[in-house]
C-alpha cells in the first residue's frame, strides 16, 4: 500500500523526475542568458570599435532579436501547452550556437544583423518563458517554490558570465569570444535539455484554471491588457536601466572593470531577492506585490540617476538588482495568480511578446534618451517616471469583482 502511494499519479513527474527537471533548468537558463543576453553588454564597446560599426546600430542588431524573440514566444507557448518543453527547448539550444558563430564571424553588418535575427528565434525557444511553462505545469502546487529557485539560480547568469565575459575579451578578441561562448553553450545545453526534461507531460487539472472557452474572454478582458501594459512599462525601465548601468557608471567615473562588476553585484541583488519572494507572496496579494515592487523600481532607477557617490551607486545598483529579482517573479506568476495555470503556457506567451519587445527597445532607447537629454543620469530620471507611471496602471491589473472573469480569479486573488 506504502508502494503505491508513493507513486506519481499517471502522466506525472515523480520526486526525482520534478528534481531533474528544475535542476536541469537552473543550469540551462544560467548559460543561456549569460551567454545569449549579458554577454552583449560587455561586448559592445570591443564590437564597435574593432568594426568601425555605431554603437546605436550595433545595439539596433541586439534590439531585433529580442524583437524576433518576443514573436517566437508565442507560438512555442501554444507548443509547449500541447507536447511539453523538451524538443522545442532543445531545438532552441541547437539553433542558438551556429547564430552565434554567424555573429561572431560575420564580415559585414547584413550578416551581423542575420545572425542576431536568428539569435532571436533561439532565445525565444530557451529563456524564461518556456521554462516558465514547463515548470508551473510539471510542479503543480508547488509552482511559486519551482520559479523561485529557477530564478535564484538564473539570477547569477550576469554574475557569472559579466565577468568571465569581461576576461575572455580581454585576452582574445570579440569574435573569439563569442566563439568560446557559444562552445560553452552547446556542450551545456543541448544534451542537458534534451536528456533533462523528458517525462510525461501532465494534462492542465481541471479545476486549476480556465478552460477552452474561457480564456479568449480572459485575453480581452480590462484586467489582462491593464496587467500588459503595467509589466511592459515596468520592464522597460528596468531593463533600460541595467543595460545602461555600465555607461552611467562610467559617466560617474567608474573604469570598465568596475563597472562591469557592479553590473555583476546586480546580479547578486537578484538572488537576495528572489530569496525572499516566498514570505513576500504569503503575506501580500497580487495587486499589491506587483504595484510595491514596479514603486521600488522607479525609486532605486531615480537613485540611480541622483547619487554620484561610488559606494552609494555600487549599493543601489544591488538594490535596483533586488527589485528586478522580485519582479520576474511577480512576472512569472501573474498568470496563475489570477486566472490559473491551465492555458499558462498560451497566456504567459502572450503576456510575454509585449515584455520581450519593450525589453528590446530597451537598450536602444536608453542610449538614444542619453543622447537626446545630454546624459545617462537624466535619462535615469526620465526611466523612473515610466516605471512611477506603470505602478500607478498595475492597481487595476487584477480583474474587478463581478466582472466576467471574477469568478475565474476568486480562489486565486485577494
Amino acid at each position: 500500500m506504502t508502494a503505491t502511494t508513493a507513486q506519481p499519479e499517471p502522466g506525472h513527474l515523480d520526486r526525482a523526475g520534478l528534481r531533474r527537471v528544475l535542476t536541469v533548468l537552473c543550469v540551462t537558463e544560467i548559460t543561456s542568458w549569460g551567454i545569449l543576453y549579458y554577454a552583449f553588454p560587455v561586448l559592445a564597446v570591443s564590437i564597435a570599435t574593432t568594426t568601425g560599426w555605431s554603437m546605436p546600430t550595433i545595439v539596433a542588431a541586439f534590439s531585433l532579436s529580442q524583437l524576433v524573440a518576443a514573436f517566437t514566444g508565442i507560438p512555442v507557448g501554444r507548443i509547449i501547452d500541447r507536447t511539453g518543453p523538451r524538443v522545442v527547448m532543445t531545438a532552441g539550444s541547437v539553433l542558438a550556437v551556429p547564430s552565434l558563430i554567424v555573429v561572431a564571424t560575420a564580415p559585414t553588418l547584413p550578416i551581423f544583423y542575420a545572425g542576431w535575427l536568428a539569435t532571436g528565434v533561439a532565445m525565444g525557444a530557451v529563456l524564461y518563458p518556456p521554462a516558465f511553462a514547463a515548470l508551473t505545469r510539471w510542479h503543480g502546487e508547488g509552482r511559486v517554490k519551482a520559479l523561485m529557485i529557477l530564478t535564484l539560480a538564473a539570477g547569477l547568469a550576469s554574475t557569472v558570465f559579466a565577468p568571465l565575459t569581461g576576461v575572455l575579451v580581454e585576452q582574445l578578441d570579440w569574435r573569439t569570444t563569442y566563439l568560446a561562448l557559444a562552445a560553452i553553450l552547446a556542450a551545456v545545453t543541448i544534451p542537458t535539455h534534451w536528456w533533462g526534461l523528458r517525462g510525461p507531460w501532465p494534462h492542465p487539472a481541471g479545476n486549476d484554471g480556465i478552460d477552452s472557452d474561457d480564456h479568449r474572454a480572459v485575453v480581452r478582458s480590462p484586467a489582462f491588457a491593464t496587467l500588459v501594459v503595467a509589466l511592459s512599462l515596468a520592464a522597460f525601465a528596468a531593463f533600460a536601466g541595467v543595460f545602461n548601468l555600465v555607461p552611467l557608471l562610467m559617466e560617474r567615473g567608474f573604469s570598465p572593470s568596475l563597472a562591469a562588476v557592479t553590473l555583476g553585484l546586480g546580479g547578486a541583488g537578484q538572488v537576495l531577492g528572489r530569496l525572499g519572494y516566498l514570505p513576500l507572496a504569503a503575506r501580500t496579494s497580487a495587486r499589491s506585490r506587483l504595484v510595491g515592487v514596479i514603486v521600488v523600481i522607479a525609486g532605486t532607477t531615480a537613485v540611480l540617476g541622483i547619487s554620484s557617490a561610488a559606494a552609494a551607486l555600487i549599493a543601489i545598483s544591488i538594490g535596483a538588482g533586488l527589485a528586478r529579482g522580485i519582479f520576474t517573479l511577480v512576472q512569472a506568476t501573474a498568470i496563475t495568480d489570477r486566472w490559473g495555470t491551465t492555458h499558462y503556457g498560451r497566456l504567459n506567451g502572450l503576456v510575454s511578446a509585449p515584455i520581450v519587445i519593450v525589453m528590446a527597445l530597451a537598450p536602444w532607447a536608453g542610449t538614444a534618451l542619453s543622447g537626446a537629454t545630454g546624459s545617462y543620469a537624466h535619462t535615469y530620471l526620465i526611466l523612473a517616471g515610466i516605471a512611477l507611471l506603470g505602478s500607478a496602471v498595475a492597481a487595476a491589473s487584477v480583474p474587478r469583482k463581478g466582472s466576467a472573469e471574477w469568478a475565474i480569479a476568486a480562489a486565486t486573488v485577494e
